[in-house]
């Protein structure tokens, strides 16, 4: 049951976790550690770049579960789908997440939804056999 289960959940809920649990300011812009490089600047990971880096591997994932073939695989390319509006919905209806980590959580729940069907499109093709 949790296989079927969109992974790119995790981010929207850890998001909304974030937006409207914590108070004071933007919670994604503190800095979780910083590292000093040989070239003498600082890098800098923050807590927005962290959750874009759990996405991307969460999308690297779905993508790979999206390679699987019959009805499961369309029941995860309909909830990949209802998580991407879920996503839309709220860039566009909640003042707090109109930002730009939101917004790039919106394009990686997109980009899932559009690598999935294709896949799954290119799949199928694969598998039809025009025998003769």
């Amino acid at each position: 049951m949790l296989s079927r289960l969109p992974l790119l959940v995790i981010p929207l809920i850890l998001f909304n976790i974030a937006l409207f649990g914590l108070s004071g300011g933007d919670p994604f812009a503190r800095t979780l550690f910083s590292v000093d490089m040989m070239s003498g600047g600082t890098w800098a990971m923050r807590w927005a770049d962290l959750l874009i880096v759990v996405a991307l591997l969460l999308l690297f994932v779905e993508i790979m579960k999206s390679t699987r073939v019959g009805a499961v695989s369309i029941v995860d390319h309909l909830l990949s789908t209802l998580v991407f509006i879920a996503f839309l919905v709220e860039f566009l209806m909640v003042a707090g997440a109109a930002t730009s980590l939101f917004f790039t959580l919106v394009l990686i729940a997109l980009i899932d939804v559009m690598a999935g069907f294709s896949v799954s499109i290119r799949t199928a093709r694969r598998d039809i056999n025009f025998g003769g």
